[in-house]
């Protein structure tokens, strides 16, 4: 399973390294994933002084938001490509690369993590739980912000209708998570827990959201039918066979689910020769 999950890890990290990858995606995406925003912020009670760490950054949306709330944010993605985009776009704030299953930061650094949308791109997800709780403090709070159920986000519902109907699933993709593992209330409650969170989740903050191409522009190019999508996606298209719709069109409703908890005692201490590099903590009985 270690090697199926380092593939994965590798085959996501080709994708959004891809600088066409990574500019589709902000160009026809961001639309929808920042609509989530505000959601996720008061999820993790960030606020003014709050010391967040903004996991999977992309752009640098989230950390740019919390900043404007007062916040000092710190993001991280394991892409250099995005954390490029994300310094340029912001460069009075602090972004590194960085992996979300190592995190490279002191136990109880922060008062709050946020994860916008990146942990379907996590080859294990519980192990960036954990170092999630690792490094917040006593009483900070994780939330994370993923795509609904694809009968509910209808994009994706249509999306994967077209691939079955256009394309194939069979394309040799590495072994990975569930996409829509955190969509399942009973399945993200149980990962926070297993991930050593000790009080219930929160109630999940449902964003609604809508997916529209920016109006720039009458039609999709070819290359932009295929940029903005993800990379598994786009490996299973076939040739001349679109993704598309007219000039300002509404796609399908795309809403999002946002669960949060809080580290309510402190409830780890280091490994023997855990660094700060690498690694998730022992919780203390």
């Amino acid at each position: 399973m270690a090697g199926s999950a380092q593939s994965f890890q590798e085959f996501e990290r080709a994708g959004w390294e891809d600088p066409a990858t990574v500019s589709g995606y902000d160009q026809n995406l961001s639309g929808v994933t920042i609509q989530s925003i505000g959601a996720l912020l008061d999820a993790a009670a960030v606020g003014d002084g709050t010391q967040v760490l903004d996991v999977a950054t992309g752009a640098g949306y989230v950390a740019a938001a919390a900043a404007r709330r007062g916040a000092h944010p710190v993001g991280i993605d394991f892409a250099a490509a995005q954390v490029g985009m994300a310094r340029q776009r912001y460069p009075d704030l602090r972004f590194e690369q960085a992996d979300a299953q190592a995190l490279p930061f002191e136990p109880g650094t922060f008062d709050a993590v946020v994860n916008a949308f990146g942990m379907c791109h996590l080859p294990d997800p519980d192990l960036a739980l954990r170092e999630a709780l690792r490094v917040l403090k006593p009483g900070g709070r994780v939330a994370f912000t993923v795509w609904d159920v694809p009968e509910r986000a209808v994009g994706f519902g249509a999306l994967y209708a077209a691939v079955r109907a256009h394309g194939t699933l069979d394309v040799g993709l590495p072994a990975g998570p569930n996409f829509f593992l955190f969509s399942d209330p009973d399945a993200c409650a149980k990962a926070l827990l297993g991930a050593g969170f000790v009080s219930p989740p929160a109630a999940r903050r449902r964003r609604a959201g809508a997916w529209r191409r920016p109006t720039n522009s009458s039609r999709w190019s070819r290359r932009e039918r295929c940029a903005h999508l993800p990379p598994c996606v786009r490996k299973a298209r076939k040739p001349g066979k679109p993704f598309a719709q007219r000039s300002g069109t509404p796609l399908p409703p795309m809403p999002a689910a946002t669960p949060s908890t809080c580290r309510c005692r402190p409830c780890w201490q280091p490994q023997p020769g855990h660094s700060a590099n690498a690694g998730a903590a022992q919780r203390v009985a």
